[in-house]
């Protein structure tokens, strides 16, 4: 029988210097940083690592990647626990998503600028609620242009960034159409747990209380100015999902199926398999942990 690895949390005061100490790896769920990509935050830990154990080709890596603007779970594995990423990465997700209708980005989330409205009187709370019904099961979903996934050996950011510097994001929902496979992904829940009707209120975007040591990495992700918006209604929806599932292209299919837009303004990620947000040390405990 395998080793299982250490599971840091919150609580782990310390870690040992020689990784030979933890023969199974240790995995970390870590709560993501705002406005952090997910590799930001590996290679930070990793280096933190290799000075704290002392071993200059440790393996670091994550069990699934997090969008700059989402925070939450993001699993960290280290050593011999970089074996079972693909296993971690498999189980079930949820998250808790603040979704705003009546606007679109070509992003479908805040790192690009607005690009078109759309009529919202329609969109009620019950409304939602029953349209939310409707995602519940298996189906097909493209996933945003502006992702990981792979057209032809390229990544598929790589063409979105292209075409929206020739036409500012005109047809991006289009090129994702005829350049991305949909994928089967499954959501076993969908859960209205607050909704804003048109007004001057405006759900709270994600927070960046992190330690200025470490903030440079989040001064190259945008995060549009959406001021000129906060009339528009809001939600704020948990999601119970498969390995797989994009929220930002949820919150596109969503606003479609409401007659109407809808972008990304937060995102939670709660729980990946057995892993809590309750439980998840920050990134700030984690390197303190390393030194």
């Amino acid at each position: 029988m395998k080793p299982a690895p250490l599971i840091a949390d919150r609580n782990t005061p310390v870690l040992l210097r020689d990784i030979e100490e933890y023969p199974g790896g240790i995995v970390i769920p870590l709560d993501k940083p705002y406005r952090w990509t997910s590799a930001d935050v590996v290679r930070k830990v990793k280096y933190a690592a290799i000075r704290h154990f002392g071993k200059k080709n440790l393996k670091v890596g994550h069990a699934g990647t997090l969008d700059p603007l989402a925070t939450g779970i993001l699993i960290i594995c280290i050593g011999n626990a970089t074996k079972i990423a693909e296993e971690l990465q498999s189980h079930d997700k949820e998250y808790v998503a603040g979704i705003r209708f009546g606007a679109t980005t070509p992003s479908y989330d805040l790192e690009k600028e607005i690009d078109r409205t759309f009529p919202y009187g329609q969109i009620t709370a019950d409304r939602i609620k029953e349209t939310l019904s409707q995602f519940i099961g298996k189906q097909e979903q493209i996933a945003p242009l502006f992702s990981a996934k792979s057209v032809d050996g390229v990544r598929a950011y790589e063409l979105a960034r292209k075409l929206y510097r020739q036409n500012g994001g005109t047809g991006m929902d289009d090129a994702a159409k005829e350049l991305l496979r949909t994928s089967v992904i499954n959501i076993s829940e969908a859960e209205l747990m607050e909704f804003r009707g048109s007004g001057p209120e405006a759900i709270a975007t994600g927070s960046e209380s992190i330690d200025s040591s470490i903030s440079k990495a989040s001064s190259r992700i945008n995060v549009a100015d959406t001021s000129l918006y906060g009339h528009l209604p809001s939600a704020s929806v948990r999601i119970v999902c498969s390995k797989g599932t994009y929220i930002r292209a949820f919150a596109r299919d969503l606003g479609e199926s409401l007659e109407s837009g809808a972008y990304l303004e937060s995102l939670c990620r709660t729980r990946s398999g057995n892993f809590s947000i309750c439980d998840a040390p920050s990134l700030e405990h984690v390197l303190s942990i390393l030194d």
